[in-house]
């Protein structure tokens, strides 16, 4: 795989990372469920313009006077065939969710630039964190608000320095591939994100050599500047993803990304076994079905509602989060794959099929299941597994 030119497409495809993480088409899930999952498509999230009174939509990225009904608060675009009301349905329960979590959120961060690392703050986090407190919450959380405090100007110099002429080709000829459907993206829109995103890819590749840039990063920057509206905090909290929480994702070894698919493989054997079982009867490779899950962060892969919720508590506790996810979304479906998968494009399609329906749209029930369905996963089980997976995969390309 050419780490810098062609992402990995792991429902065996050959699709591309082109697709926005919009939701597609008709919303869920009170009678067109069915349908609309074998259509491909995915509800857009937060709510429509005039149903968000109790909870402003200014707390949107994409609000206010520019917030036409055709495009989603986060800038894409619907489709023509919409469903607008199973959508309503939908977004009605889960909006006196979001607006219950905005008052919570307001009084316990009230005169606060900074969060504590406490039970009660996992709690909220893992509830959901409002979008006009995310920014905060992740730079906080993550630790990128600390390294930004320490160097101050260093965005600056390295978006100010000489440099490579490739990484700078790379860059660019991957501008209009991000997220297309959207107009925060678009050279015509007023609010065009396309110069932020360019700056924070250059000046990330230019702070990190090693790593330079891959497709798949640009998504990642993309829909960090969705939410901060900020080249500077973007970056560090690009540095702090791809340095700290997840080293090794996008060095030219990708090693850390291998490690964790193979982790992830033996999670499924000792948790799921039933689709262990049917991966080795086909001798299907983790990295064949959920490379982009783990490489693009759920972006693209999941709504983008519930990538974001997927985000909050990534930042908050870590890459656990990652496999939680994971496991829950594969255990749901095991049944169905146990019954259905008969060979190995079967296997590759159920695993597209997973990301598709009600159960990943609905973000909140969704987010409540991660924590319970996988039981207890702790960072010190998961280093143990990666040892192990990682003198492994060395051992093996030696």
């Amino acid at each position: 795989m050419d780490r810098r030119r062609d992402a990995p497409a792991p429902d065996g495809t050959g699709s591309s990372l082109s697709r926005s993480p919009r939701q597609r088409g008709s919303s869920s899930g009170h009678g067109g469920a069915k349908d609309r999952v074998e259509r491909g498509e995915r509800p857009c999230s937060p709510p429509l313009k005039g149903k968000a009174d109790a909870l402003s939509v200014s707390s949107f990225p994409f609000s206010g006077s520019d917030y036409p009904v055709t495009v989603d608060p986060y800038g894409f675009e619907r489709p023509e065939d919409f469903d607008f009301e199973t959508y309503e349905q939908l977004m009605s329960e889960y909006l006196a969710v979001l607006t219950r979590r905005a008052i919570k959120w307001s009084k316990l961060l009230k005169g606060k630039n900074k969060v504590d690392k406490n039970n009660k703050m996992k709690r909220y986090v893992r509830k959901g964190v409002p979008n006009e407190h995310r920014t905060l919450v992740w730079m906080s959380a993550s630790g990128a608000q600390q390294q930004l405090d320490r160097n101050p100007g260093y965005y600056q110099s390295v978006l100010g320095a000489q440099h490579d002429p490739k990484l700078v080709d790379t860059i660019r000829t991957d501008l209009n591939r991000t997220f297309p459907e959207n107009v925060l993206f678009r050279k015509s829109s007023s609010t065009c994100l396309q110069k932020e995103l360019y700056n924070v890819l250059v000046a990330f590749g230019h702070h990190s050599p090693s790593v330079g840039y891959c497709q798949g990063m640009n998504f990642i920057a993309g829909l960090l500047l969705i939410i901060t509206r900020d080249e500077e905090k973007s970056f560090w909290l690009m540095e702090t993803l791809l340095g700290r929480i997840l080293p090794d994702y996008y060095s030219p070894s990708m090693l850390g990304l291998k490690t964790d698919q193979e982790v992830l493989g033996e999670l499924v054997r000792e948790r799921v076994p039933g689709v262990s079982g049917v991966m080795a009867e086909h001798g299907v490779m983790w990295s064949l079905v959920v490379s982009r899950w783990f490489i693009c962060l759920y972006i693209d892969v999941l709504p983008v509602e519930t990538v974001l919720r997927i985000w909050d508590c990534l930042f908050y506790e870590g890459s656990k989060i990652l496999f939680r996810v994971a496991l829950t979304i594969i255990h749901q479906h095991q049944a169905a794959m146990e019954e259905e998968a008969r060979s190995l494009p079967d296997v590759c399609q159920s695993f597209k099929r997973m990301t598709l329906g009600p159960f990943v749209e609905d973000c909140h029930p969704f987010m409540q299941k991660i924590f319970t369905e996988p039981g207890s996963l702790s960072m010190a089980t998961i280093a143990k597994l990666r040892a192990t997976c990682r003198a492994r995969i060395l051992a093996e390309g030696s």
